[in-house]
């Protein structure tokens, strides 16, 4: 006999952390940073056929102070890396980012001088999106698994916590040229 039974009906009981993930999963802004082919992709998302507005994601806004996902669409050369960090340091805490496309994610066909191997070298990155470009149907489906991690996400001293067990599985993970089968 739990405490579920003992309320009236039409009361809910939740935690602060999952309200809190609730209702910041449902309000992202995303800051543009289209740089190639693969913002067509990110602008189409934003269309009535799409329609990222049914995920809370309507407005995309074009300052950074406003914004608490970042979408890095396309290679990111060595020129507008500062810019893009920058950019990535004016937005306010708690911030999302999302590599969408294959450049972003590991610069590609573009294995030169010019271009970032990755746009994790320069921020944090929380979701990789494939493809080259990625369909907006494959975006849609990266919001929804964005949406999934904050909206379980701790806070506080838990937060700390999970970051410290993730560091020490990290550390303790084997070395990709000790791993076997499809990698090799």
């Amino acid at each position: 006999m739990g405490v579920e039974e003992q309320l009236p009906a039409g009361v809910l009981l939740t935690t602060i952390e999952g309200l809190s993930g609730y209702m910041r999963k449902a309000s992202l802004w995303p800051a543009t940073f289209g740089l190639a082919c693969c913002a067509i992709e990110m602008m189409t998302t934003g269309a009535p056929r799409y329609d990222a507005a049914r995920f809370g994601m309507e407005v995309f806004r074009a300052s950074p102070r406003q914004a608490d996902l970042m979408i890095v669409a396309g290679r990111v050369s060595q020129k507008m890396a500062p810019v893009l960090r920058q950019i990535y340091d004016q937005m306010p805490n708690p911030k999302w980012v999302l590599a969408m496309g294959v450049c972003a994610s590991s610069g590609g066909m573009f294995n030169n001088y010019a271009i970032v191997q990755g746009v994790d070298h320069v921020v944090p990155v929380d979701m990789y999106l494939p493809g080259c470009p990625p369909r907006p149907e494959m975006l849609l489906d990266a919001f929804l698994k964005l949406h999934d991690d904050i909206q379980h996400s701790k806070l506080g001293a838990n937060k700390r916590a999970e970051l410290q067990e993730r560091e020490v599985a990290a550390l303790a993970a084997s070395p990709t040229i000790e791993m076997k089968g499809l990698l090799r």
